[in-house]
């Protein structure tokens, strides 16, 4: 327990799920039945060196979850830090998120672990982040990744997985009016992007993220559909918000455009704006 006095709190922005406080040099944030699992695996994390994750510091009087605070910039939904748009961003993100699997590759769970999807798989090849996006990344203002946040939905589940999750929001592997709504222009030069972010993660092809993303964002939708049903936090949310439906849009222009931008890796560049559908010559 962390004892003392009631100390300054200062709300976060940008929290979609969870009530975050910054107090002093750490963050306070809701803690549930999965909160000692995903303990367990920070703390595992630390022990292995990984830079660039929460420290735990325990559950305050509140019965909040206590975190180190990584100081830096998280990018707004519609509005990106340069280094995501123009710079080397996307490789940045891939390369961490390759020497997290690494380090994870160790970690057992402990014995009952809950998991906040509580259709979450019980075992899997490593325990994945389960939210590693743009959203989630903390950087310097000089463009240099300091580490990755919010992972209370932390889950046994696929590497890939992880590296597929990430591609749908950093490359983004979306429609056009997605993008629109990242702030980001449509003429972005999706597959290379995808290219750089596999080149960076290393060992894995871009066809292989395409595909993955296929099988997740449908297990996504299933997942959802029965949670939110069940008045769960925050699936009922994203059920209210009519994320189900976006997300089968998403799939569908992945069923139906993946092939194409597989083919457009070696000619798309960034020259004017264009709608799906066009190419750049």
């Amino acid at each position: 327990m962390v004892a003392g006095d009631r100390p300054t709190e200062i709300r976060l922005n940008g929290g979609f799920v969870n009530d975050i406080h910054l107090v002093g040099d750490t963050v306070r944030r809701t803690a549930g039945p999965w909160t000692s699992a995903v303990h367990s695996l920070l703390r595992y994390l630390e022990q292995a060196g990984l830079e660039g994750v929460p420290r735990v510091h325990g559950i305050d009087q509140q019965r909040r979850e206590v975190l180190s605070h990584l100081p830096g910039r998280t990018p707004e939904w519609d509005r990106w830090p340069d280094v995501l748009v123009h710079g080397n961003g996307v490789e940045q993100l891939g390369a961490f998120l390759r020497r997290y699997h690494d380090a994870v590759a160790g970690f057992r769970p402990p014995p009952g672990a809950v998991w906040r999807n509580p259709l979450a798989p019980k075992t899997g090849e490593v325990v994945r982040h389960g939210d590693f996006s743009p959203f989630n990344s903390v950087w310097r203002h000089d463009g240099q990744l300091v580490g990755v946040i919010d992972w209370d939905f932390a889950q046994p589940g696929d590497a890939l997985t992880d590296l597929a999750y990430l591609a749908r929001y950093v490359v983004p592997l979306a429609p056009a009016r997605q993008l629109a709504s990242y702030g980001l222009p449509s003429w972005l030069p999706r597959a290379r992007r995808l290219e750089r972010l596999c080149a960076a993660y290393r060992e894995v092809a871009p066809r292989d993220v395409l595909m993955e993303l296929i099988v997740l964002i449908k297990q996504e939708i299933g997942d959802t559909a029965i949670l939110g049903d069940r008045g769960l936090h925050p699936w009922k949310n994203f059920v209210a918000d009519g994320n189900i439906s976006i997300w089968r849009a998403e799939l569908s222009w992945l069923q139906e455009r993946g092939h194409t931008l597989l083919a457009d890796s070696h000619t798309l560049r960034p020259a004017c704006p264009v709608e799906d559908g066009q190419r750049h010559p």
